[in-house]
Formats: structure tokens, C-alpha cells, sequence
């Protein structure tokens, strides 16, 4: 599907079929979204520039994800979207020629939805794609802001749990470790749009006019960064804090099994010495003999239990 937006007067219109390309006047916008194999080369036919392939569009080097070349910005930056399955990262390729703003993607996005919904509402005049190309990126930032304050407002509920409960649950574990994941995920995409977006500002064919724009944007990015980083560190506390719950329940596990050998330890010492079988033993033939040495078998571990209690080891 591949959408037109163009200006008409001061309004912002939309048209469907490339086929008039050739007529519309005052192009801003071209967003390819899964197009046709028709469609796309149509689109680089009449607009004269030439689309990566997919295999391009991911490559993760840096001559990939941004270069110029025949007048025309090429950079390649991931989106992140959240679906049912958990946060997944998507291309998207952007070009900018001659005022044009090109972008081709696949598949639905809620960040491209948000910039049209904000183009029809806003009181700004898009003189060209430049505009629409900041309008753009401003919206995934603040997309990405929403991300990052509700995976903080998820650690906060996670450090609530772990203060409540006062016991370390597999489940919080599992969740620590999506959330540091999750956090990763959105802080790579972060970095590569800062990546991105420092080589458009270099650009001479990007205008001087929208440069100050542009650094506003860098300097959001920068404060996600900061935020995604203070997130991170939350979340290393945690589980920190999770695992020194482990090591304090497995010590007093210890500690229970320890003091108990070492209560039993008399009265088995004093039951092995009553059980050896010499008649020389004093109480091997009277008839109060086994009641004695269950009774001082008693007292050993009464006085065992009593000093352990006075140095307060139970």
C-alpha cells in the first residue's frame, strides 16, 4: 500500500494510487508501506531513486544505515512496537529528495498512525518532507518516552512486590529478567536513531533552517538514553536485591540444619557411650540405668538449646 500526502492551499490531502504522482503537485510525503512490487517500482521510476532491498535495509554497519548519494538522504533506522508477544524491533527506511520524504516499511505502525493523526490536527504549515520527516521523529520520541515510563512504572510495582512478599519468587526473577531485556531492546533503538539523526545533521542537503529542530530532537534522544540508563541500574538492583534474598533464605536453611546437628550432637555422643556393650559401665546393671541416660540426654540438648538461644543464634 503506498500512501501520498501533499499540499493543497494549507491543507494536507492524501492520495492512494501512485499512478497520480505525475500529477499531484506539492509532494510532502510517500510512505510505502508493504508495497507491491508494481508499486514500488513505479514510485522509483517516476520520483527517480532507487529503494534498498530488504536484506540492505537491516544490515547493521554503518555505510548502511545512513548515506547520500545522487542528492538523496538514505538512512535506515528500527522502530520498536509493542504487540502481544512483547516488544519487537522493525526497519524503517527513510530518503529525502528534494523536499520529498520518502519511507518504506513493512507491515502496520502506531508511530506512522500518531504522525498523520497530528499532520490533519496541527495549526503548523509543512512547507516540505523535511517537516513531515521531524514530525515523525518527533513522535517516536515521545512513543519511546511513553515506553520507558511505563517499564518504570512496571519496576516500581516489581520493587513493591519484592518489599511485600519479603521472599524471592521465581516469577519476580522471570519478570526482572524480561524488563532488563525489554530496556535493552528500546535503548538500542534509541542509539540507533541518535546514530542516524547525528548524520543527517552533518548533512549539506539536509536545510539549515531545520538543523535547530533537528538538535532539539538529539538532545530528547540523549535525555531517553539518560532515563533508559537509570532504568537499567534500577533494574540490576533489583535483582541484586533478589538474589541476596535467595542467599539469606539458603543461609538460614543452613543455619536451622546446622544448629540442630550440633544440639543432637550430645545426646548421641552420650547414647553411643551408653550402648557400649562393656559391663564396666556403672549403669549396665541398674535398673534405672536407660532412664538415667535418657534423662541426661535431655539435659544435654536442653543446655545446648538454652546457650544457643543466650547467644542468640536461633
Amino acid at each position: 500500500m503506498v500512501r501520498i500526502y501533499y499540499r493543497e492551499g494549507k491543507q494536507i490531502k492524501r492520495e492512494t494510487d501512485v499512478r497520480e504522482i505525475g500529477h499531484l503537485k506539492s509532494i510532502l510525503w510517500i510512505d510505502l508501506q508493504s508495497p507491491t512490487q508494481e508499486e514500488e517500482e513505479w514510485v522509483e521510476t517516476k520520483c527517480d531513486i532507487s529503494f534498498q532491498t530488504p536484506q540492505e535495509i537491516v544490515e547493521i554497519e554503518s555505510s548502511s544505515r545512513y548515506f547520500e548519494q545522487n542528492n538523496t538522504i538514505n538512512a535506515n533506522s528500527n522502530f520498536l512496537k509493542i504487540t502481544a508477544e512483547g516488544y519487537v524491533i522493525y526497519p524503517v527506511s527513510i530518503l529525502i529528495r528534494e523536499g520529498v520524504l520518502f519511507t518504506y516499511r513493512s507491515g502496520d505502525s502506531k508511530t506512522f498512525a500518531d504522525t498523520v493523526r497530528k499532520m490533519k490536527v496541527s495549526q503548523e504549515t509543512f512547507q516540505s518532507g523535511v517537516d513531515m520527516l521531524l514530525l515523525l521523529l518527533e513522535t517516536r520520541i515521545e512513543s519511546d518516552a511513553d515506553v520507558l515510563e511505563g517499564l518504570s512504572k512496571d519496576i516500581s510495582n516489581i520493587s513493591k512486590d519484592l518489599n511485600r512478599e519479603q521472599k524471592a519468587k521465581q516469577e519476580i526473577l522471570l519478570k526482572i529478567n524480561m524488563m532488563q531485556e525489554n530496556t535493552m531492546l528500546l535503548r538500542e533503538t534509541i542509539i540507533d536513531k541518535q546514530r542516524v539523526l547525528s548524520g543527517i545533521l552533518r548533512s549539506q542537503f539536509f536545510p539549515e533552517d531545520r538543523k535547530e529542530r533537528l538538535r532539539i530532537v538529539l538532545k530528547d534522544i540523549s535525555s531517553l538514553l539518560e532515563y533508559s540508563t537509570f532504568n537499567f541500574e534500577r533494574l540490576e538492583y533489583l535483582q541484586n536485591t533478589f538474589m541476596g534474598l535467595i542467599n539469606l533464605e539458603q543461609n538460614q536453611i543452613i543455619k536451622i540444619f546446622t544448629v540442630f546437628t550440633i544440639i543432637f550432637m550430645p545426646p548421641t555422643l552420650i547414647a553411643g557411650v551408653f550402648g557400649m556393650n562393656y559391663s564396666i559401665l556403672p549403669t549396665s546393671t541398674h535398673q534405672y540405668g536407660f532412664w538415667f541416660s535418657l534423662l541426661l540426654m535431655a539435659c544435654s540438648m536442653a543446655g545446648m538449646w538454652f546457650f544457643f538461644k543466650r547467644k542468640h543464634w536461633i
